[in-house]
């Protein structure tokens, strides 16, 4: 059937029309994909556990690695493939068709870097056309002046002649969170913790409108324009992952679901694009269950994973999120015993056919200790990139890690184990959202 695709969320002017030929219908899903919750698992923890979880082969998965989705992941490479049809016209697509396979690699790619000035290397990747974007820190930030100077200097290199994407703002980000998780000064101060706790349901709406409002006028206000929040994690435990730096709404889910949309439509109302994290929820997840530390697996059964933690996504994208991040922890229960961001089961199914998401996917950081037995950075890049996900947050504050990804991604694209029209449309889908943002 015929559809409007907005390439991006709210704010989108760019508009084409695709014909959505998902050739897979629910009658024809593998039965592992249409129950997933065949694994054993308890909503408690409990310790059933599938073959291929028990193997705890790193490439092995509950569907042998995805292997019974193909289907879908056909699908979803033919929608890329009309998309890049039908915006060929379009200037992002025109710019996108003349870069290198190294460029188009690099513009899918986020930086980052330690200190209180961009190393020249940084910057001579930007004005080469290898850098889709930079994640800022608080070591990156000293005043206000010296870390407006630094995003200058960013811009400055961004605007280079020899840069092929010179015409969009990069993506210029942080994680702006509220409360206890902020990277610079300024709001929002008031953490979700706190905003979800307010005894109405007006005070609740009123105080996330104003926390999203604050987020995109500070965030303007130091020269960025995407934030990596809200959080819609629906915790479970005080205390746990989540709870421990108040960084969840409420154990709510439809507490979660209203305030992350509000928050969603006031920050990008503002001119700043909001990620909604963390992709399929981290909400289960104990304290020490850190994926930046170690492998994490939530052993939630497929209903709670879907009807709970899947459940503000659904208000996240009808508000018009420009981004999802996918976390890294394992979800043996919706299908995939491998990180969710290497996952096809978890990206290109339950975000993108289940719940119909059609922004931009971004990782988590690249470098994440939950990625140990998966290799090298570039090897997770393109493993990333086959399952679906368009961003890479180089976040190891060194530009050699976010050489490594692009290459990976660049590895994929020569060798075709990255399909050229889907890896062009998905560069195109990023220089579209780069398009709507200020500079």
């Amino acid at each position: 059937m015929r559809r409007w695709l907005w390439l991006g969320g709210s704010g989108f002017v760019v508009a084409v029309l695709v014909t959505v030929l998902f050739a897979t219908s629910a009658a024809a899903l593998p039965a592992a994909a249409a129950s997933p919750g065949a694994a054993t698992a308890s909503d408690a923890g409990g310790s059933g556990k599938s073959s291929a979880q028990a193997s705890g082969a790193p490439g092995s998965d509950s569907l042998a690695q995805d292997g019974n989705v193909a289907a879908i992941g056909a699908d979803i490479s033919r929608l890329a493939v009309s998309i890049a049809a039908l915006v060929t016209e379009s200037p992002a697509a025109g710019d996108a068709a003349k870069m290198s396979a190294g460029q188009l690699a690099g513009q899918r790619v986020i930086y980052s870097y330690s200190g209180l000035t961009p190393p020249s290397r940084l910057l001579r990747l930007i004005r080469a056309g290898d850098v889709g974007g930079v994640i800022f820190f608080g070591g990156n930030y000293s005043s206000r002046s010296q870390f407006t100077s630094a995003v200058q200097k960013l811009e400055k290199a961004n605007a280079a002649s020899s840069n092929p994407a010179r015409s969009y703002p990069l993506l210029l980000m942080t994680d702006q969170e509220g409360g206890l998780v902020r990277r610079l000064p300024g709001a929002p101060v008031r953490s979700e913790k706190w905003i979800g706790s307010r005894s109405t349901a007006a005070s609740r709406d009123s105080q996330a409108r104003l926390a999203g409002k604050g987020a995109g006028q500070n965030l303007r206000s130091y020269g960025l324009n995407v934030n990596l929040a809200p959080v819609l994690d629906v915790y479970r435990k005080a205390g746990d992952f989540d709870d421990q730096y108040q960084r969840s709404y409420s154990k709510n889910r439809g507490i979660v679901s209203t305030l992350g949309a509000t928050f969603i439509k006031a920050q990008q109302s503002a001119g700043v694009a909001a990620t909604a994290k963390h992709f399929p929820g981290l909400g289960a997840a104990t304290a020490s269950e850190d994926t930046d530390v170690r492998p994490v697996t939530i052993t939630l059964s497929r209903s709670s994973l879907q009807n709970v933690d899947e459940y503000p996504y659904k208000a996240a994208i009808a508000a018009g999120v420009n981004l999802v991040m996918v976390s890294w922890a394992k979800y043996p229960n919706l299908g995939s015993n491998r990180p969710a961001g290497l996952s096809s089961t978890i990206v290109q199914y339950q975000l993108r056919k289940r719940l119909g998401f059609k922004g931009l996917t971004i990782t988590d950081a690249i470098g994440a200790g939950a990625l140990g037995a998966y290799g090298s950075i570039a090897n997770r890049a393109l493993q990333a990139a086959i399952a679906g996900m368009q961003i890479i947050l180089s976040a190891g504050q060194n530009p050699t890690e976010g050489v490594a990804a692009a290459s990976g991604l660049a590895s994929g694209y020569r060798s075709g184990k990255l399909g050229h029209a889907t890896f062009q449309a998905t560069v195109t889908q990023i220089l579209t959202l780069r398009s709507q943002l200020p500079a």
